[in-house]
């Protein structure tokens, strides 16, 4: 026993602090492999960090780069040649032409009534370049719809509506009953759709190019009622005219919440808003049926 007690004594004698505990310190393998998964858990996540932080720099710069391409102080629809294309048309009809667009605009000049069915309006108006434009549909029976163009995703719509049944002499001689009935008659044409508290804002009345002819702007609002049972506040501006046997409304609107932000995009639509019919020859553009079909 004391022979074991001094070569214990010399053994830790020869070895330094840390080294002497080593030493008689039993070797944990389940302890030592836990910390090299950790320091390996921890390089990893250094360096999705690190991939992470690249990449959002990346897509950062990519999207400012994108930003930059998008916004070139340049008209997209007149850079290739619609205004242009739009003029030309006028021209050929003896028309005036669009002096100008605004910056973000295109035009639109396009036929309603090419089909058997419809006495046809030659209609133009610009709206946002962004903007999706759907037009009627033609088949055997005639046309269906209507020219729009919108937001369709927000809300945003610009929607020709035509009153057949109905032709005034001069909007600019009607009360604010008419324009009611007007407007209102358009934002409930989808059957799905009825609406409450529609109210008339302000009334301005202006001479168009061509003489004789005269639009009203309303400034409106009313809340939607959706086939859903949701409540919709809508606000809007309407041009409205009488070209031809019927009377003209190209109504614009948003949700409230949106209307601030394009209240002056709504506003150039509506004035921008142009109906011609009398005295023109469309059979050019009308649908041809074909009789053995028919």
């Amino acid at each position: 026993m004391k022979l074991s007690s001094i070569s214990l004594l010399l053994s830790l004698h020869s070895l330094s602090g840390t080294n002497a505990f080593m030493a008689f310190t039993p070797f944990n393998r389940h302890h030592h492999q836990q910390q090299q998964r950790q320091a390996t858990v921890t390089t990893t996540l250094r360096a999705a960090a690190n991939r992470r932080e690249v990449l959002s720099q990346a897509a950062a710069a990519l999207v400012t780069a994108s930003a930059a391409a998008f916004t070139v102080d340049v008209e997209p629809a007149a850079a290739f040649g619609a205004l242009e294309k739009v003029n030309n048309q006028l021209k050929g009809y003896g028309l005036p032409t669009i002096s100008s667009v605004s910056d973000g605009f295109s035009p639109l000049l396009e036929l309603w009534g090419k089909g058997k069915n419809r006495s046809p309006l030659l209609v133009q108006f610009t709206y946002p370049s962004e903007w999706v434009v759907t037009l009627p549909s033609q088949d055997v029976n005639g046309e269906d719809g209507t020219i729009q163009a919108g937001q369709y995703s927000a809300g945003d719509t610009a929607t020709l509506y035509v009153m057949e049944d109905v032709k005034v002499d001069n909007v600019a001689e009607e009360s604010k009953s008419f324009f009611q009935d007007a407007i209102t008659r358009a934002i409930s044409q989808k059957g799905n759709n009825i609406y409450q508290d529609f109210k008339i804002k302000k009334v301005l009345t202006k001479e168009g190019e061509v003489k004789g002819q005269n639009y009203a702007v309303v400034d409106f609002s009313y809340t939607l009622l959706t086939g859903a049972g949701f409540e919709v506040d809508r606000v809007g501006v309407a041009s409205v005219t009488s070209v031809g046997g019927s009377t003209e409304v190209l109504w614009c609107a948003s949700t409230r919440q949106r209307y601030k932000k394009l209240e002056d995009k709504l506003h150039n639509i509506a004035n921008s808003f142009r109906v011609y019919s009398d005295g023109l020859n469309f059979s050019s553009q009308r649908v041809e049926y074909d009789k053995d079909i028919i």
